[in-house]
């Protein structure tokens, strides 16, 4: 897919603040401190698209940036970020909740996983929810360019086989690397080739 252009839209602190309109939209969400704002950045090749911080939980809105004019990049806040007050991370959950599930143009859901991470029990159990509700997504595993190739292999085997523990089939894996762009084209294909499903 080609970018040609790639803009903030609106923040929106819940689901009925979100834009009126039809046009798809494919959600972005991970443990904070997963790199998504780079992945972000890195996808639509604009550095400050997305604001990055050394801070984890920066984002805490529902931020829309419009791509090429015909799909909408949703930035959802991350969870388990532990310094966060009970309140601020119950108000999070029912936002977060309340898009992925009452936003009719949503899509997919790209999960981000930290790579260098053994599987982490609140992105599992993030996994269970979406399936539960029938609620599509696809792993996204970030950072790949911190670990050797052996060691990048066996996480990733490690994490395919606590996954068949309970799934009989595996969802869609894309691995990437904000630094090295890898994966970028293959989300990009990914999405394109979801529009091309939903418009036919």
């Amino acid at each position: 897919m080609k970018r040609n252009t790639a803009e903030f839209f609106i923040s929106s602190s819940s689901v009925s603040g979100c834009p009126e309109t039809v046009l798809p939209e494919f959600a972005f969400i991970g443990r904070s401190n997963v790199g998504k704002s780079s992945l972000i950045n890195m996808l639509t090749s604009r550095k400050e698209l997305a604001k990055t911080s050394s801070n984890p939980g920066k984002t805490r809105l529902i931020n829309h940036f419009l791509i090429d004019e015909k799909w909408f990049l949703v930035d959802l806040p991350g969870y388990g970020y532990a310094r966060m007050s009970k309140s601020e991370r119950e108000r999070l959950k029912r936002m977060i909740d309340g898009y992925i599930l009452r936003r009719p143009n949503l899509v997919c859901t790209f999960l981000l996983i930290d790579s260098r991470l053994e599987p982490q029990n609140n992105d599992l159990e993030f996994m269970k929810w979406m399936a539960s509700h029938e609620k599509p997504f696809i792993l996204v595993f970030t950072k790949t360019d911190k670990l050797s190739k052996t060691a990048l292999n066996n996480n990733i085997g490690v994490y395919k086989a606590e996954l068949l523990k309970k799934w009989e089939d595996l969802p869609l894996l894309i691995l990437t690397s904000s630094e090295t762009r890898k994966g970028r084209e293959e989300l990009l294909e990914a999405i394109e080739g979801m529009i091309d499903e939903i418009t036919e």
